[in-house]
């Protein structure tokens, strides 16, 4: 007789839970039988004054032991469960923990690098500040050494000194130029040529009372500046000129001072340079010029 494939698995199913019962059956009754078959005896009668006690050796329990192993199982999950779930809690903690630290690292980092950034920026800011109050300091400085410099330009703007004396003398009163008196023009014209910062003070005298010496006078005066404007080009600003007439003529000596009387028609033409004439490499770059100018 042949069986269908489920079931012959059915029926070895069977079979093995039925041979695994009566493996687990059998150490059961091997240790009932064993209690069961513990003799019981009496002990001995002893004296009455003495009594001996006797200690029986422990009843061995079965071929396993004291405990049963599948019993053994239950009590070491039962002790052990509750270290498992405390060892789980404290995994949780520590990853927990873990957790915390690295954010709390992160974040002071984080606040580290902002910290630098904010220190390195500080830095470049006072770096710069620095050289700025360098610049402002050197600008400072060269503006107080322009200041002095503009301060020494106004106070000569007036300081004149006398460096050369031309005496031009007419004959008989009459305003014409002789040869010897162009000569000493033209001498005159050529000392001054392409200098700057100077005038030249023209003084006429003539011998004759009142206001005819002083008509005479401006006449001569006049004929000299005719002469350097037309002939040499002197600017008329650089020509100073008074008629003094009769007037008489201060002159002085090593002891005294004395004025003399004029006897002859004449004119007398000092060149005064500024005191700034030589200082223009000195003045301060775009004074020279407009300095220049002014005294043109």
């Amino acid at each position: 007789m042949k069986i269908a494939s489920p079931n012959r698995r059915q029926f070895h199913t069977q079979l093995a839970i039925c041979l695994l019962a009566s493996a687990v059956a059998i150490p059961a009754l091997g240790q009932q039988d064993q209690s069961s078959q513990q003799p019981t005896s009496t002990p001995p009668q002893a004296d009455q004054s003495t009594t001996v006690t006797k200690h029986a050796p422990p009843a061995k329990e079965g071929f396993w032991g004291r405990v049963n192993p599948f019993a053994r199982k239950v009590w070491v999950r039962r002790q052990t469960d509750p270290i498992n779930d405390r060892l789980t809690e404290l995994d949780q903690i520590n990853a927990k923990n873990a957790s915390d630290i690295k954010d709390v690292d992160s974040r002071a980092q984080a606040g580290i690098r902002q910290a630098q950034s904010a220190a390195d920026a500080a830095n470049q800011t006072a770096t710069a500040a620095g050289l700025q109050a360098q610049q402002a300091g050197t600008t400072a400085k060269g503006a107080d050494i322009h200041v002095n410099q503009l301060n020494t330009t106004v106070n000569g703007l007036d300081q004149y000194r006398q460096v050369n004396t031309v005496e031009v003398a007419f004959r008989g009163g009459m305003p014409t130029l002789s040869a010897d008196a162009k000569k000493q023009l033209d001498d005159l014209a050529a000392s001054v040529t392409g200098h700057q910062g100077y005038i030249l003070e023209v003084e006429a005298h003539s011998p004759a009372a009142g206001s005819v010496g002083i008509q005479n006078s401006e006449r001569l005066a006049d004929a000299v500046k005719r002469y350097l404007v037309t002939e040499h080009q002197i600017p008329i600003y650089r020509l100073h000129a008074v008629a003094l007439g009769n007037a008489p003529v201060a002159t002085s000596t090593d002891d005294n001072e004395k004025t003399d009387r004029i006897r002859k028609s004449s004119v007398s033409i000092r060149v005064m340079e500024n005191s700034l004439a030589a200082q223009d490499s000195a003045l301060p770059q775009g004074v020279a010029s407009l300095t220049g100018a002014e005294r043109q």
